[in-house]
Protein backbone atom coordinates (compact mmCIF):
# COMPACT_ATOMS: atom_id res chain seq x y z
CA UNK A 1 0.00 0.00 0.00
CA UNK A 2 1.27 3.43 -0.78
CA UNK A 3 2.04 6.29 1.82
CA UNK A 4 -1.08 8.11 0.11
CA UNK A 5 -3.13 5.19 0.82
CA UNK A 6 -2.06 4.78 4.34
CA UNK A 7 -2.60 8.29 5.55
CA UNK A 8 -5.91 8.38 4.07
CA UNK A 9 -7.48 5.08 4.06
CA UNK A 10 -8.30 5.13 7.67
CA UNK A 11 -9.41 8.72 7.63
CA UNK A 12 -11.76 7.85 4.73
CA UNK A 13 -13.27 4.64 6.26
CA UNK A 14 -13.51 5.88 10.04
CA UNK A 15 -17.01 7.64 9.39
CA UNK A 16 -18.48 4.36 8.27
CA UNK A 17 -17.17 1.15 10.79
CA UNK A 18 -14.32 0.18 12.33
CA UNK A 19 -13.53 -3.47 12.21
CA UNK A 20 -15.32 -5.41 15.59
CA UNK A 21 -15.39 -2.43 17.20
CA UNK A 22 -17.15 0.97 16.03
CA UNK A 23 -17.40 4.52 17.12
CA UNK A 24 -18.68 6.06 19.58
CA UNK A 25 -18.93 9.57 21.61
CA UNK A 26 -20.37 13.37 21.44
CA UNK A 27 -18.32 16.17 22.12
CA UNK A 28 -19.33 17.49 25.91
CA UNK A 29 -17.17 20.51 26.48
CA UNK A 30 -17.71 23.13 29.44
CA UNK A 31 -17.01 27.00 29.47
CA UNK A 32 -13.71 28.10 27.95
CA UNK A 33 -10.65 27.85 30.74
CA UNK A 34 -6.99 30.05 30.41
CA UNK A 35 -4.15 28.13 29.10
CA UNK A 36 -0.59 28.95 28.74
CA UNK A 37 -0.33 29.79 24.80
CA UNK A 38 1.04 27.50 22.16
CA UNK A 39 1.33 27.26 18.84
CA UNK A 40 -0.36 24.56 16.79
CA UNK A 41 3.40 23.01 15.92
CA UNK A 42 3.22 22.46 20.14
CA UNK A 43 0.27 20.94 20.48
CA UNK A 44 1.16 18.45 17.49
CA UNK A 45 4.29 17.54 19.90
CA UNK A 46 2.00 17.28 22.51
CA UNK A 47 -0.42 14.24 21.11
CA UNK A 48 3.14 12.72 19.62
CA UNK A 49 4.70 12.34 22.92
CA UNK A 50 1.63 11.12 24.81
CA UNK A 51 2.22 8.16 26.70
CA UNK A 52 -1.25 7.34 28.42
CA UNK A 53 -1.30 3.47 28.96
CA UNK A 54 -4.04 3.10 31.09
CA UNK A 55 -7.61 5.04 31.37
CA UNK A 56 -11.08 4.68 31.96
CA UNK A 57 -14.39 6.73 31.22
CA UNK A 58 -17.53 7.39 29.45
CA UNK A 59 -18.02 8.73 26.06
CA UNK A 60 -20.69 9.81 24.16
CA UNK A 61 -21.68 9.90 20.11
CA UNK A 62 -23.45 12.28 18.16
CA UNK A 63 -24.38 11.28 14.80
CA UNK A 64 -25.62 13.69 12.25
CA UNK A 65 -24.88 12.20 8.97
CA UNK A 66 -28.15 11.92 7.57
CA UNK A 67 -28.21 8.04 7.82
CA UNK A 68 -31.90 6.71 7.93
CA UNK A 69 -32.24 4.53 10.82
CA UNK A 70 -31.37 0.57 10.16
CA UNK A 71 -32.96 -2.29 11.93
CA UNK A 72 -30.94 -3.92 14.59
CA UNK A 73 -32.25 -7.85 14.23
CA UNK A 74 -34.03 -9.66 11.38
CA UNK A 75 -33.24 -12.25 8.73
CA UNK A 76 -29.66 -11.93 7.84
CA UNK A 77 -28.09 -9.96 10.74
CA UNK A 78 -26.00 -11.79 12.52
CA UNK A 79 -26.57 -12.15 16.41
CA UNK A 80 -24.69 -10.46 18.81
CA UNK A 81 -23.18 -8.17 15.53
CA UNK A 82 -22.84 -4.56 16.77
CA UNK A 83 -23.97 -2.47 13.63
CA UNK A 84 -21.88 0.61 12.55
CA UNK A 85 -24.44 2.12 10.50
CA UNK A 86 -26.86 1.73 13.58
CA UNK A 87 -24.09 3.26 16.15
CA UNK A 88 -23.70 5.82 13.42
CA UNK A 89 -27.33 7.32 13.63
CA UNK A 90 -28.38 9.71 16.77
CA UNK A 91 -26.58 9.23 20.22
CA UNK A 92 -25.36 6.32 21.96
CA UNK A 93 -23.09 6.04 25.17
CA UNK A 94 -20.13 3.58 26.37
CA UNK A 95 -17.74 2.80 28.77
CA UNK A 96 -14.03 2.32 27.88
CA UNK A 97 -11.28 0.69 29.70
CA UNK A 98 -8.03 0.05 28.59
CA UNK A 99 -4.64 -1.31 30.13
CA UNK A 100 -1.47 -1.18 28.01
CA UNK A 101 -1.83 -2.04 23.87
CA UNK A 102 -3.26 -5.12 24.55
CA UNK A 103 -6.50 -5.55 27.49
CA UNK A 104 -9.14 -3.02 26.68
CA UNK A 105 -13.34 -3.17 27.26
CA UNK A 106 -15.99 -1.35 25.48
CA UNK A 107 -19.53 -1.54 27.05
CA UNK A 108 -22.26 0.04 24.75
CA UNK A 109 -25.10 1.34 27.16
CA UNK A 110 -28.36 1.43 25.09
CA UNK A 111 -31.79 1.84 26.90
CA UNK A 112 -32.93 -1.63 26.56
CA UNK A 113 -29.66 -3.51 26.45
CA UNK A 114 -25.81 -3.77 26.89
CA UNK A 115 -22.80 -4.72 23.97
CA UNK A 116 -19.76 -5.78 25.29
CA UNK A 117 -16.49 -5.66 23.61
CA UNK A 118 -13.53 -7.54 25.70
CA UNK A 119 -9.96 -7.64 24.52
CA UNK A 120 -7.53 -9.47 26.24
CA UNK A 121 -4.15 -10.29 24.57
CA UNK A 122 -5.06 -13.12 22.05
CA UNK A 123 -8.96 -13.43 22.77
CA UNK A 124 -11.68 -11.28 22.02
CA UNK A 125 -15.33 -11.00 23.22
CA UNK A 126 -18.59 -9.81 21.56
CA UNK A 127 -21.57 -10.00 23.96
CA UNK A 128 -25.24 -8.49 23.60
CA UNK A 129 -27.54 -8.66 26.49
CA UNK A 130 -30.39 -7.97 23.71
CA UNK A 131 -30.31 -12.02 22.38
CA UNK A 132 -27.36 -13.07 24.98
CA UNK A 133 -25.30 -13.66 22.00
CA UNK A 134 -21.48 -14.22 22.77
CA UNK A 135 -18.50 -14.63 19.80
CA UNK A 136 -15.40 -15.71 21.47
CA UNK A 137 -12.20 -14.68 18.66
CA UNK A 138 -9.02 -16.45 19.92
CA UNK A 139 -5.76 -15.34 17.53
CA UNK A 140 -3.36 -18.34 17.21
CA UNK A 141 0.39 -17.86 19.11
CA UNK A 142 2.38 -17.68 15.81
CA UNK A 143 6.26 -19.00 15.98
CA UNK A 144 7.57 -15.25 16.40
CA UNK A 145 5.31 -14.65 19.23
CA UNK A 146 6.93 -17.39 21.47
CA UNK A 147 3.50 -18.41 22.24
CA UNK A 148 1.56 -15.37 22.73
CA UNK A 149 -0.33 -13.12 20.45
CA UNK A 150 -2.27 -9.98 21.14
CA UNK A 151 -5.01 -7.84 19.83
CA UNK A 152 -4.57 -4.20 20.00
CA UNK A 153 -6.71 -2.42 20.64
CA UNK A 154 -5.55 1.21 19.42
CA UNK A 155 -6.89 1.00 15.79
CA UNK A 156 -10.15 -0.76 16.93
CA UNK A 157 -11.46 0.43 20.12
CA UNK A 158 -13.68 3.80 19.81
CA UNK A 159 -11.54 6.47 21.51
CA UNK A 160 -11.12 9.97 20.39
CA UNK A 161 -7.40 9.32 20.25
CA UNK A 162 -7.77 6.49 17.89
CA UNK A 163 -10.14 8.86 15.57
CA UNK A 164 -8.30 11.71 15.69
CA UNK A 165 -4.60 10.26 14.92
CA UNK A 166 -6.04 9.40 11.74
CA UNK A 167 -6.92 12.70 10.92
CA UNK A 168 -3.42 13.95 11.74
CA UNK A 169 -2.07 12.11 9.94
CA UNK A 170 -3.89 12.83 6.87
CA UNK A 171 -2.49 16.89 7.66
CA UNK A 172 -0.27 18.29 4.58
CA UNK A 173 -0.17 20.57 2.15
CA UNK A 174 -3.88 20.38 1.58
CA UNK A 175 -4.76 21.45 5.19
CA UNK A 176 -4.84 24.71 7.55
CA UNK A 177 -3.98 24.39 11.14
CA UNK A 178 -4.89 26.39 13.58
CA UNK A 179 -5.51 26.57 17.48
CA UNK A 180 -9.14 27.59 19.22
CA UNK A 181 -9.95 29.01 22.19
CA UNK A 182 -9.08 26.37 25.28
CA UNK A 183 -11.76 24.99 27.02
CA UNK A 184 -12.89 21.95 29.73
CA UNK A 185 -13.85 18.50 28.28
CA UNK A 186 -14.37 15.49 31.25
CA UNK A 187 -13.56 18.00 33.87
CA UNK A 188 -9.89 18.38 32.25
CA UNK A 189 -8.15 21.96 30.21
CA UNK A 190 -8.10 21.43 26.79
CA UNK A 191 -6.52 23.18 23.76
CA UNK A 192 -8.40 23.00 20.36
CA UNK A 193 -6.62 22.17 17.60
CA UNK A 194 -8.85 22.94 14.03
CA UNK A 195 -7.82 21.38 10.65
CA UNK A 196 -9.60 23.39 7.99
CA UNK A 197 -9.42 21.39 4.37
CA UNK A 198 -8.37 23.72 1.56
CA UNK A 199 -10.04 22.28 -0.82
CA UNK A 200 -13.51 23.11 -2.17
CA UNK A 201 -14.35 20.25 -3.44
CA UNK A 202 -14.57 17.81 -0.22
CA UNK A 203 -17.59 17.51 1.81
CA UNK A 204 -15.76 18.48 5.31
CA UNK A 205 -15.69 21.91 6.44
CA UNK A 206 -13.48 21.24 9.69
CA UNK A 207 -11.90 18.69 12.28
CA UNK A 208 -11.62 19.81 15.69
CA UNK A 209 -9.94 18.28 18.82
CA UNK A 210 -9.25 18.58 21.84
CA UNK A 211 -6.28 17.87 23.59
CA UNK A 212 -5.59 17.06 27.01
CA UNK A 213 -3.28 19.81 28.44
CA UNK A 214 -1.19 17.87 30.97
CA UNK A 215 -1.35 14.41 28.74
CA UNK A 216 -1.29 15.44 25.53
CA UNK A 217 -4.19 13.09 24.79
CA UNK A 218 -7.10 13.86 22.22
CA UNK A 219 -10.21 14.02 24.80
CA UNK A 220 -12.33 15.03 21.97
CA UNK A 221 -13.08 15.04 18.28
CA UNK A 222 -15.88 17.31 16.42
CA UNK A 223 -16.69 17.03 12.43
CA UNK A 224 -18.35 19.39 10.78
CA UNK A 225 -19.81 19.16 7.28
CA UNK A 226 -20.38 21.66 4.90
CA UNK A 227 -23.70 23.57 4.66
CA UNK A 228 -24.96 22.03 8.03
CA UNK A 229 -25.16 24.01 11.49
CA UNK A 230 -24.64 21.42 13.77
CA UNK A 231 -21.86 18.97 13.75
CA UNK A 232 -22.03 16.08 11.73
CA UNK A 233 -20.14 13.81 13.64
CA UNK A 234 -18.59 14.33 17.02
CA UNK A 235 -16.60 12.02 20.35
CA UNK A 236 -15.37 12.58 23.21
CA UNK A 237 -15.12 11.75 27.07
CA UNK A 238 -17.80 13.12 29.61
CA UNK A 239 -15.42 11.34 32.42
CA UNK A 240 -11.94 10.37 32.32
CA UNK A 241 -9.51 8.29 35.02
CA UNK A 242 -6.19 7.94 34.04
CA UNK A 243 -5.89 5.42 36.66
CA UNK A 244 -5.50 1.55 35.90
CA UNK A 245 -8.52 -0.21 36.02
CA UNK A 246 -9.22 -3.51 37.69
CA UNK A 247 -7.84 -6.19 36.24
CA UNK A 248 -11.30 -8.02 36.31
CA UNK A 249 -12.16 -6.19 33.78
CA UNK A 250 -10.62 -7.46 30.60
CA UNK A 251 -12.16 -11.10 31.71
CA UNK A 252 -14.93 -11.95 30.34
CA UNK A 253 -17.81 -15.18 30.98
CA UNK A 254 -20.63 -15.45 29.05
CA UNK A 255 -23.88 -15.72 31.14
CA UNK A 256 -25.79 -19.02 31.31
CA UNK A 257 -27.68 -20.17 28.39
CA UNK A 258 -25.72 -17.28 25.93
CA UNK A 259 -25.52 -18.76 23.04
CA UNK A 260 -21.78 -19.03 22.05
CA UNK A 261 -19.81 -18.43 18.28
CA UNK A 262 -16.51 -19.49 18.16
CA UNK A 263 -14.08 -17.72 15.85
CA UNK A 264 -9.70 -18.38 15.02
CA UNK A 265 -8.24 -15.79 13.59
CA UNK A 266 -5.75 -17.46 10.76
CA UNK A 267 -2.15 -17.52 11.64
CA UNK A 268 0.13 -14.67 10.54
CA UNK A 269 2.54 -16.19 8.43
CA UNK A 270 6.23 -15.42 9.50
CA UNK A 271 7.95 -12.95 7.69
CA UNK A 272 11.29 -14.78 6.68
CA UNK A 273 9.52 -17.94 5.41
CA UNK A 274 6.28 -16.05 3.80
CA UNK A 275 6.34 -16.95 0.01
CA UNK A 276 6.35 -13.50 -1.81
CA UNK A 277 3.54 -12.40 -3.70
CA UNK A 278 3.24 -12.64 -7.11
CA UNK A 279 2.32 -9.41 -9.54
CA UNK A 280 -1.32 -10.44 -9.73
CA UNK A 281 -1.56 -10.41 -5.71
CA UNK A 282 0.19 -6.76 -5.76
CA UNK A 283 -2.17 -5.81 -8.56
CA UNK A 284 -5.14 -5.92 -5.73
CA UNK A 285 -3.28 -5.64 -2.37
CA UNK A 286 -5.16 -2.93 -1.59
CA UNK A 287 -7.16 0.29 -2.87
CA UNK A 288 -6.01 3.00 -5.03
CA UNK A 289 -6.21 5.99 -4.58
CA UNK A 290 -6.99 9.04 -6.89
CA UNK A 291 -6.33 12.65 -6.15
CA UNK A 292 -5.03 14.53 -3.63
CA UNK A 293 -5.24 15.68 0.14
CA UNK A 294 -9.30 16.08 0.81
CA UNK A 295 -10.42 15.52 -2.59
CA UNK A 296 -8.70 11.85 -2.58
CA UNK A 297 -11.07 9.18 -4.01
CA UNK A 298 -10.07 5.37 -3.34
CA UNK A 299 -11.03 2.81 -5.79
CA UNK A 300 -11.40 -0.81 -4.51
CA UNK A 301 -11.25 -3.55 -6.59
CA UNK A 302 -14.18 -6.60 -6.59
CA UNK A 303 -13.22 -8.74 -4.81
CA UNK A 304 -11.40 -6.68 -1.96
CA UNK A 305 -14.32 -7.01 0.93
CA UNK A 306 -15.43 -10.23 2.28
CA UNK A 307 -18.29 -12.26 0.85
CA UNK A 308 -21.80 -11.11 1.84
CA UNK A 309 -20.46 -7.83 2.89
CA UNK A 310 -22.25 -5.61 0.21
CA UNK A 311 -25.46 -7.83 0.97
CA UNK A 312 -25.27 -7.44 4.37
CA UNK A 313 -29.58 -6.16 5.54
CA UNK A 314 -28.31 -3.12 6.91
CA UNK A 315 -25.77 -1.43 4.68
CA UNK A 316 -28.72 -2.87 1.98
CA UNK A 317 -31.30 -0.63 3.84
CA UNK A 318 -28.52 2.51 3.46
CA UNK A 319 -27.45 2.03 -0.45
CA UNK A 320 -30.01 3.69 -3.12
CA UNK A 321 -30.41 2.73 -6.66
CA UNK A 322 -27.76 5.02 -9.34
CA UNK A 323 -26.68 4.65 -12.02
CA UNK A 324 -24.56 1.15 -12.47
CA UNK A 325 -24.92 0.21 -9.00
CA UNK A 326 -25.74 1.68 -5.68
CA UNK A 327 -24.28 4.54 -3.27
CA UNK A 328 -24.46 5.34 0.06
CA UNK A 329 -23.84 9.22 0.83
CA UNK A 330 -23.63 11.07 4.11
CA UNK A 331 -22.97 14.53 4.89
CA UNK A 332 -19.39 13.55 5.10
CA UNK A 333 -18.91 10.50 3.14
CA UNK A 334 -20.27 8.86 -0.04
CA UNK A 335 -19.61 5.39 -0.68
CA UNK A 336 -20.27 3.78 -4.56
CA UNK A 337 -20.77 0.22 -5.26
CA UNK A 338 -20.60 -0.71 -8.76
CA UNK A 339 -22.72 -3.34 -10.33
CA UNK A 340 -19.35 -5.55 -11.30
CA UNK A 341 -18.42 -5.28 -7.57
CA UNK A 342 -15.80 -2.18 -7.68
CA UNK A 343 -16.33 -0.29 -4.59
CA UNK A 344 -15.68 3.85 -4.39
CA UNK A 345 -15.29 5.61 -1.49
CA UNK A 346 -14.22 8.92 -0.67
CA UNK A 347 -15.26 12.46 1.35
CA UNK A 348 -16.30 13.89 -1.58
CA UNK A 349 -19.96 13.84 -3.31
CA UNK A 350 -21.27 11.23 -5.13
CA UNK A 351 -20.54 12.73 -8.79
CA UNK A 352 -16.87 12.66 -8.30
CA UNK A 353 -16.58 9.26 -6.84
CA UNK A 354 -18.68 8.34 -10.13
CA UNK A 355 -16.50 10.20 -12.13
CA UNK A 356 -13.40 7.82 -11.03
CA UNK A 357 -15.25 5.04 -11.81
CA UNK A 358 -15.92 6.24 -15.62
CA UNK A 359 -12.42 6.93 -15.87
CA UNK A 360 -11.13 3.79 -15.17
Amino acid sequence: MTRAQQRWLPALLIPVALVMAVLFGSVQAGAAVSLPSKTADEILAMIARTDVRALSGTVEQSAGLGLPEVPTTGPGIAPGAASALELLTGTHTARIFVDGPSKARLQVLDQLAERDVVINGGNAWFYNSADNSATHLSAPASPASHGHESMPYRSTMPTPEAVARSFLAAIDSSTEVSVGDARSVAGRSAYRLTLNPRSQETLVDSVSIDVDSQTGLPLGIEVRAKDQEEPAYSLAFTELNLSTPDAGLFEFTPPSGASITEEVLPPKPVPALAAPPDAGQLRHSGPAPTGEGWDTVLAFPAGSFPPGFLSNPQLSQALQPVAGGRALTTSLLSVLVLDDGRVYAGMVPIDRLQSAAAAQ
